[in-house]
């Protein structure tokens, strides 16, 4: 899809209601809901975290979702694929600016480049106990990426069509605790498996621009 096109349809947004966390089920793992129970009296004192959906136009012009694929490390995270973002700082005004700052510091992308357009409904991640609050922004000039190398592997340049394109959801398998292996709903997005929180906020993000594309 045309970025022009795009930037007009998405001006829409804030005029929408959020999906919540009714369309964000239709990507939840299987075990979300044993493991939500397991950390009820955890989750009250949740780590905040925020997280940034940027699109963008790629030097042709059609529009562009950015991912990141995380490196390989000892925790929960390791080697998956998700959106900018990190814990805040004490220097972050808000949440807005902590998912810009981590923006900056993952992928080299400044914050005067980009407009946020709204929040999206937060995502609550059991194994490392965070409440994520999405963002959804754009730019509006094709992108050059600086990656962090500390916590960034690569960045995935998500074309909007395939995004969109309900052949992108499939049904995958993966290991979670005690080498257990589960079916999970997931996005198949540049070859790579998007699951879990990540693919809960994806589905929310495609249920909006779908009701605007739609109109």
């Amino acid at each position: 899809m045309r970025f022009k096109a795009f930037e007009k349809a998405i001006s829409e947004l804030n005029t929408l209601r959020l999906p919540g966390v009714e369309a964000q089920l239709k990507m939840a793992p299987p075990f979300r809901e044993e493991l939500i129970e397991q950390y009820k009296e955890k989750r009250k004192t949740a780590k905040p975290a925020a997280v940034l959906s940027l699109f963008y136009p790629s030097k042709t012009g059609e529009t562009l979702l950015v991912l990141i694929l995380r490196k390989s490390y000892q925790g929960v995270h390791s080697a998956q694929v998700g959106f900018p973002g990190g814990k805040p700082e004490l220097e972050d005004a808000s949440m807005e600016a902590t998912a810009l700052r981590e923006t900056w510091e993952e992928i080299g992308v400044s914050s005067e480049k980009i407009t946020v357009l709204r929040e999206l409904t937060p995502t609550y991640i059991p194994p490392s106990n965070f409440l994520v609050s999405p963002f959804l922004g754009i730019a509006r000039e094709p992108l050059s990426f600086t990656l962090q190398a500390s916590e960034v592997e690569a960045v995935l340049e998500v074309s909007l069509v395939d995004f969109l394109n309900d052949e992108s959801e499939v049904e995958s398998e993966i290991t979670a605790a005690a080498d257990v292996t589960y079916k999970v709903p997931a996005f198949m997005l540049n070859k790579h498996v998007v699951w879990g929180a990540t693919a809960m906020m994806l589905i929310e993000i495609k249920s909006m621009i779908n009701q605007i594309l739609k109109k």
